[in-house]
């Protein structure tokens, strides 16, 4: 099989805004399609990818009744695992009206953001709380946050730029009813 987007999951969540995704240890993660992933599997790559030989759950004739995908879906809504799975619904909704190309598109736009923000803002210890920001906040969102802690972070040494962004992206959460934690 062909897979076209390895880094957009069988069942709907984004690779590029994971934390094993954008770490540069050994344990970084190609995608939930790339090679290594593929081979451990989960149950939907076994049953998307390996049974069915689709790459989505949502081009599945029986998508709309599965109870695995529906059960992760509605786990999704209120918890996360190692990678937020906020907006894991909003998502899925947007690849089915829009087409996954358009949402790999969107998905790149947030990744540059982030890496944005790891590059210049990361302490060394704020990636999975960036990675959450990328995921849950909107685009535009994200750049102004960028672009106000550049501005009001200048000569300033990295912790303390940190500090800046997360006074941003926090500021923005409350006025937005966003959540920027894994919820457990």
């Amino acid at each position: 099989m062909n897979i076209r987007y390895k880094e957009i999951g069988v069942c709907g969540l984004s690779c590029l805004l994971c934390p094993t995704y954008n770490t540069e240890a050994v344990s970084k993660c190609g995608g939930c399609k790339s090679e290594t992933r593929m081979a451990v599997g989960c149950l939907f790559i076994t049953c998307a990818v390996k049974r069915k030989g689709i790459e989505f759950c949502g081009d599945c004739e029986e998508s709309a009744n599965c109870e695995k995908w529906k059960r992760h879906r509605d786990t999704g809504k209120q918890h996360d695992s190692f990678k937020c799975y906020q907006k894991l619904e909003d998502d899925v909704h947007f690849i089915q009206e829009n087409g996954v190309k358009k949402f790999e598109e969107l998905q790149k736009l947030r990744e540059q953001l982030l890496v944005q923000m790891l590059k210049e803002f990361n302490e060394g210890r704020s990636k999975s709380y960036y990675c959450i920001a990328a995921t849950v906040l909107e685009i535009e969102e994200l750049e102004q946050a960028i672009d106000r802690t550049r501005k009001e972070s200048i000569d300033l040494d990295m912790r303390s730029k940190s500090k800046v962004m997360h006074s941003m992206l926090d500021a923005i959460a409350v006025k937005n009813n966003y959540y920027l934690k894994l919820r457990r």
